[in-house]
């Protein structure tokens, strides 16, 4: 039955996908706004898929923790579900890139529209200088930038990875930085074909202040996003056994 449930989800939500890209071209002669909505509710519709299809329901706690205003996100980074659920999150998120993302068709124009932060992996420092200019330019519209310390997807449990980049931000930026845990990885693996049924969680954390040293600020945003994300899965295991064994 997952199989079945599996296939027939990632049949629709692909073929979904390039359908809302094409239809979201006209935006691109519009104010960026427009594409935002449209954005939003496309996230909407894949919340809709993921629990109809795939018996996924998505859960995301402590909103009360997101700061008015521009911010720093700093989010671990599992499974595809992260990049488009900040949007039912954050207001006017930003998402920081890889630059090969842009040369897509229709991706990178619907992404250059929206104004995301494109980096050059391989230029280093420039690319970090380049990174804090555009993040300080959206960051003084009021956006959230969205970054993900690992700069990949990692399997749920996998040992930490996370990049200085984020550390340089929250230095630069000087605006507080929320961290974000979440279990989506065991529900939508990367790589992989099969999506398990079950409650997806993202729990945002209380944010850490402007500020602060570099090593506290790193060790603390760490240690911090690590153990809630362990603990998240830990959650999302314990309910797939209750369901194998029949416990309620």
């Amino acid at each position: 039955m997952i199989v079945l449930r599996s296939l027939l989800f990632n049949l629709v939500y692909y073929t979904n996908i390039i359908l809302w890209m094409i239809c979201a071209l006209p935006s691109l002669l519009l104010p960026r706004i427009v594409l935002l909505r449209i954005v939003r509710t496309w996230a909407r519709v894949n919340f809709f898929l993921m629990r109809t299809l795939a018996g996924i329901t998505c859960e995301i706690r402590g909103r009360e923790n997101v700061p008015p205003g521009g911010v720093l996100v700093a989010s671990k980074h599992q499974s595809v579900w992260d990049t488009f659920a900040m949007f039912l999150v954050f207001d006017d998120p930003s998402y920081v890139l890889k630059r090969e993302l842009m040369w897509l068709p229709l991706f990178g124009w619907l992404a250059s529209k929206a104004e995301m932060i494109a980096v050059d992996r391989g230029a280093r420092s420039k690319a970090m200088k380049q990174m804090h200019a555009d993040g300080a330019a959206q960051l003084a519209r009021g956006r959230q930038i969205i970054i993900f310390p690992e700069g990949t997807r990692r399997a749920p449990g996998a040992e930490p990875a996370y990049k200085y980049g984020v550390v340089y931000l929250y230095n630069e930026f000087g605006v507080p930085c929320v961290p974000i845990a979440l279990n989506s990885g065991y529900f939508w693996p990367r790589r992989q074909f099969i999506r398990r049924p079950g409650k997806l969680v993202m729990e945002i954390l209380p944010a850490i202040p402007p500020g602060g040293d570099k090593t506290a600020f790193f060790e603390q945003l760490q240690a911090g996003i690590e153990t809630a994300s362990d603990r998240l899965l830990a959650e999302a295991q314990g309910h797939a056994m209750q369901e194998q064994t029949g416990i309620a």
